[in-house]
C-alpha cells in the first residue's frame, strides 16, 4: 500500500490502485470454524438437513432471547420474511404500505411482492429515519400497514411509531436488518411493534452464509408465519392457507449459531474501526463522520460519512476516484425510492429532505477485512482528494 503523491499515480487514471484486494463496506465476518463444523455434526447426525431441524430450534429459541421477546421465525432470506410478515399483518381490504423513500434500494419490492401499493413518507432529517410525525400525514383509510425501517446508523422513532400504530389500529412492522444489537430507548431491538424483521445475510452482523428472521411477541402470528414459510401445511398432509417455501436450512442455522457464539467480539472490533475513522476523520474539512448514540447499545457495524458543502468534489467523483483505488465506498440509499421508475404503482410526491440527503452520504469500507492501517490510508486518500480537487476537476471533466 503506496501513497500517493500526484494525481498522475490515482488508479483512474492508470495508476496502482492503493488496495490489491479492495476493502468493502459489507460486514462478511467469519466465525470460527471448527465452531462451526461442531454445531453442524448436531444435523448431520439426526439426517435432518432442513424442515425445522434441530438448529433452527435452537437458532430461534437464542435469537428470541437475544432480542427479548417472545418468538423468533427462521427463514431462507429477509426479504421473504419481510413479505410473508406484510400478508400477514396488512388490514384486508386495504392497499397501502407507508414506508419511508430513503431505504433500502428493494424495499418498495417487498411491498410489491406481497401484493400492496408503497406510499413513500418523508424523514427526519437528524435521524434520517421515518418518525411518527412524518408517517401520519400519509395515513388513511387506504392504509394497511406501517413499515418502520431503522436507518444504517441508530435507530428510528420505535416509540413514537408504537404510539401511532396503536392510536390509528394500523399494524407496525418494523424492518430492522441494520439494528441487531441496538437498544433504542432502553430496548432491545427486535422487541417492538407487531414485528421486526432481520437479516442473515453474509454482509450483515450476524452471518448465516443468507437467511433472516422474525421477532413477535404475537403468538398467532408466529404461528401463521411458521405454517406459511412450510407452504402452508397446518399437518404433513393439510394444507391450511397459501405458504411458500421459505424455511432456513440446518447449514445456515450452524454459521448463524457459531457468529452469535462470537457476536460480542466481533461488536468490539467494530468499535475499535469506528473510534480510529473518528479519530482520523477529525480532520479533515468538508467531511463530517455521522456518530452512533453511545448512550444505546450498539454494534457499530457501519461507517456513513455526510460530504459537507465545503467538500470540493462531487459525490459522483469522489466515489468513482476511490472506487477505482479498490475502496468501495457506497452512496448512502441513492437514489431515493420515489425517484426511481418501477413496473409496480407506487405513491410519491415531493420529499425535499428525503432528496437533500439522499445526495449527502457516502458509506466507508469496515467490517471483518478492514483493519486500522486500512483506515489511515483510506482517509489520507480522503485528504488527498481534498488537496488536489482543483486538478480532479478540470482531469473529470474532460
Amino acid at each position: 500500500m503506496t501513497a500517493k503523491s500526484s494525481c498522475d499515480e490515482l488508479a483512474l487514471f492508470n495508476g496502482k490502485p492503493l488496495f490489491d484486494l479492495p476493502r468493502s463496506t459489507s460486514s462478511l465476518v467469519q466465525p470460527d470454524f471448527e465452531r462451526f463444523l461442531e454445531y453442524s455434526r448436531t444435523f448431520y447426525e439426526a439426517h435432518q438437513f432442513t424442515n425445522n431441524g434441530p438448529l433452527v430450534q435452537l437458532l430461534e429459541r437464542r435469537l428470541a432471547e437475544f432480542h427479548q421477546t417472545s418468538h423468533c421465525v427462521t427463514f431462507c432470506s429477509g426479504f421473504w420474511a419481510l413479505v410473508l410478515a406484510i400478508k400477514c399483518l396488512a388490514l384486508p381490504g386495504r392497499r397501502e404500505v407507508v414506508m419511508p423513500s430513503l431505504t433500502y434500494r428493494r424495499m418498495a419490492d417487498v411491498a410489491a411482492w406481497a401484493g400492496l401499493v408503497p406510499r413513500f413518507c418523508e424523514v427526519d432529517p437528524h435521524t434520517m429515519a421515518l418518525s411518527a410525525d412524518t408517517v401520519r400525514p400519509h395515513l388513511s383509510e387506504q392504509t394497511a400497514l406501517i413499515l418502520g425501517v431503522h436507518p444504517i446508523m441508530n435507530c428510528c422513532d420505535a416509540v413514537g411509531l408504537e404510539a401511532l400504530a396503536e392510536e390509528s389500529g394500523i399494524p407496525l412492522l418494523i424492518d430492522a436488518v441494520e439494528s441487531v444489537y441496538e437498544t433504542y430507548a432502553g430496548r432491545k431491538v427486535g422487541s417492538f411493534a407487531r414485528a421486526e424483521c432481520f437479516s442473515l445475510h453474509a454482509s450483515k452482523l450476524l452471518n448465516g452464509f443468507e437467511g433472516g428472521y422474525i421477532t413477535t411477541s404475537d403468538a398467532e402470528l408466529a404461528s401463521r408465519l411458521v405454517r406459511m414459510r412450510g407452504f402452508g401445511f397446518y399437518t404433513p398432509d393439510n394444507v391450511q392457507e397459501l405458504g411458500m417455501n421459505a424455511k432456513l436450512n440446518e447449514v445456515h442455522a450452524a454459521m448463524a449459531l457459531a457468529g452469535l457464539d462470537a457476536l460480542d467480539t466481533q461488536v468490539m472490533r467494530n468499535q475499535e474501526r469506528y473510534l480510529a475513522y473518528r479519530q482520523v476523520l477529525a480532520g479533515l474539512p468538508g467531511v463530517r463522520l455521522v456518530e452512533f448514540d453511545e448512550s444505546e447499545r450498539s454494534g457499530f457495524k457501519n461507517i456513513l460519512i455526510e460530504l459537507l458543502d465545503d467538500w470540493p468534489l462531487s459525490r459522483a467523483q469522489t466515489l468513482s476516484l476511490l472506487n477505482a483505488e479498490g475502496i468501495l465506498a457506497r452512496a448512502y440509499y441513492w437514489p431515493a425510492l420515489h425517484q426511481k421508475p418501477t413496473d409496480y404503482p407506487t405513491i410519491g410526491g415531493a420529499l425535499p429532505v428525503t432528496e437533500r440527503l439522499a445526495e449527502r452520504f457516502v458509506l466507508l469500507p469496515c467490517g471483518h477485512f478492514v483493519d486500522e492501517q486500512d483506515i489511515h490510508a483510506i482517509v489520507a486518500m480522503l485528504g488527498f482528494l481534498h488537496a488536489h480537487a482543483t486538478e480532479l476537476r478540470q482531469r473529470l471533466a474532460v
